[in-house]
C-alpha cells in the first residue's frame, strides 16, 4: 500500500529562515504535499511576505502552489510596521537583501529617509514589530514607512504588491485580506488532522481562523515556530520570543483552543546551527537556486554571529526549517506536555508580555488543553538531512 504524503498548509512571514523552510518543503515531495501558503506580517509586512513567497516558489519551479494574503497586523493593533530588529536578521527585503522579489513590496510607496515619519491617523493602534508605536523599543526598519494609511493597508491589500505579482498570471492573487484565513478554515474542515498547519510567523492567522470558525479547533494539528520555555528570549527583554511578542493575545488564545499544538521554540532551534560549510556546498552547485540559498545563509550567519558570538559561533539557528522538519517527522524532537500560556501584560503579578510559560491553572485543572513543547532535539540527524536535502533541491 502506497502511503500518501503529509499535506502541509504554511502560514509564514517570509524572511530568511522561512524561505529556507519553504525550499526544504519543496525538496520533500516524497514526504509532504505543500497545499498552499498564507503570507502574513512579521519579519516583513504582509505584502512583502506575499511577494517573497511567490518569488521563492517561482525560483524552485512551483508557481502552481497557491499563495494567499493573511493577516496584515496583529489582533491587538490596527496596523503593522516592520521593525529594525527583523531587518537586521532578514534584510530590508526580508530575503537577506537578495532582491529576489525585485525591488520588494516595501519599495512601492515606502518612505525613504527624510520622509515624514508621522502617523496619519493618531487614534489608530500601530504595532512596530510587536511594540506599540511610541514605545522606547519601537524602531521602524530603515525604509519602512511609519505613516499609516488604513485605507491602503486594510481595504486594498494589493496596493503594495509588485506589479508583476498583482497582475495575476498563473498564480492566484488574493484580493481579500480574509482569503488566507478562509483557506485555512476550509482546509482544516476538509482534511482535519490529515493536514498540518505549519506556522513560522505570528499566530494571528491561526487565531483568526479559530475565532471565525471555532469548530475547527478540535480538528486542527498545528506545528509552530515560536516561544521559549527554558531559555532566554530574543526580544528586548530577553524573555519573549519574536513570533510571540508580535501577537501574545493571539498566541494565548491558540494555546487554550484545544488544538493539537507542537511548539518548536528557542529551546531547540538554538541547538540547530547551520555552518558556513553548508552555504559553501550549496554555492558550489553553480545554480541560481544554490546561490540564492547560500546568500540567505551567508547573510544570516553573519548577522547572528555579530549579535551573539558566543551562542552563534557555529552558524545560524534554523528556526523555521526545524519546525518544518518536525511537521514531517515528530521524532526529531522530545516534547514536554503542559498547559501553556502567553503573557499579555507586563508588570507586577502579570509577568512579561510575550513570555511563554506554564499556565498555573493547569496544575489544578488537569482537563486544560496541553501543548507539546519541544525541549530536546536530534540536531545531528536534522542538520545532516537538511543540508543534504537542500543540496539536492539546488540542482
Amino acid at each position: 500500500m502506497v502511503q500518501c504524503p503529509d499535506r502541509i498548509i504554511a502560514s509564514i512571514d517570509t524572511g530568511v529562515d522561512d524561505a529556507l523552510a519553504l525550499a526544504y518543503l519543496l525538496g520533500s515531495t516524497d514526504e509532504c504535499e505543500l497545499g498552499g501558503v498564507i503570507a502574513s506580517y512579521g519579519n516583513v509586512d504582509a505584502n512583502t511576505a506575499y511577494a517573497n513567497t511567490c518569488a521563492v516558489l517561482d525560483l524552485f519551479g512551483r508557481a502552481d502552489i497557491p499563495v494567499f494574503l493573511g493577516s496584515e497586523h496583529p489582533s491587538w493593533a490596527d496596523a503593522f510596521i516592520p521593525d529594525a530588529g527583523c531587518a537586521q536578521f532578514h534584510g530590508d527585503d526580508g530575503l537577506g537583501n537578495t532582491r529576489l522579489a525585485g525591488s520588494g513590496a516595501l519599495a512601492d510607496g515606502a518612505c525613504v529617509p527624510g520622509d515624514d515619519m508621522s502617523v496619519d491617523v493618531p487614534d489608530e493602534v500601530v504595532s512596530v514589530g510587536g511594540y506599540l508605536a511610541g514605545d522606547v523599543h519601537a524602531h521602524p526598519a530603515l525604509g519602512a514607512c511609519s505613516r499609516v494609511n488604513r485605507s491602503q493597508s486594510v481595504d486594498h491589500p494589493q496596493s503594495a504588491m509588485p506589479t508583476a505579482l498583482a497582475s495575476g498570471g498563473k498564480r492566484r492573487c488574493s484580493v481579500d485580506a480574509a482569503d488566507g484565513i478562509e483557506y485555512l478554515i476550509e482546509q482544516v474542515r476538509e482534511f482535519g488532522r490529515d493536514v498540518t498547519v505549519l506556522a513560522t510567523g505570528p499566530l494571528t492567522d491561526v487565531d483568526a481562523a479559530i475565532t471565525r470558525a471555532p469548530d475547527i479547533a478540535s480538528k486542527l494539528r498545528l506545528v509552530m515556530m515560536g516561544g521559549t520555555l527554558t531559555q532566554p528570549g530574543n526580544c528586548w527583554d530577553a524573555v519573549a520570543e519574536t513570533n510571540i511578542i508580535q501577537d501574545p493575545e493571539a498566541a494565548n488564545r491558540v494555546f487554550h483552543s484545544g488544538a493539537d499544538i507542537t511548539m518548536v521554540g528557542l529551546d531547540v532551534t538554538h541547538q540547530c546551527l547551520l555552518p558556513q560549510s553548508a552555504a559553501d556546498r550549496w554555492r558550489a552547485t553553480g545554480t541560481k537556486r544554490g546561490r540564492f540559498l547560500a546568500d540567505l545563509a551567508d547573510f544570516s550567519i553573519k548577522a547572528n554571529l555579530e549579535a551573539d558570538p558566543a551562542l552563534f559561533s557555529g552558524g545560524m539557528p534554523l528556526h523555521d526549517p526545524l519546525a518544518a522538519a518536525v511537521a514531517l517527522d515528530s521524532s526529531l524532537v522530545d516534547c514536554f506536555d503542559l498547559a501553556l500560556r502567553a503573557e499579555t501584560n507586563t508588570g507586577d503579578f502579570n509577568g512579561v508580555r510575550g513570555r511563554t510559560t506554564g499556565d498555573p491553572v493547569g496544575l489544578v485543572n488537569h482537563s486544560m488543553p496541553h501543548v507539546h513543547v519541544a525541549l530536546g532535539v536530534d540536531s545531528g540527524r536534522f542538520l545532516d538531512e537538511f543540508v543534504e536535502r537542500m543540496a539536492e533541491v539546488c540542482r
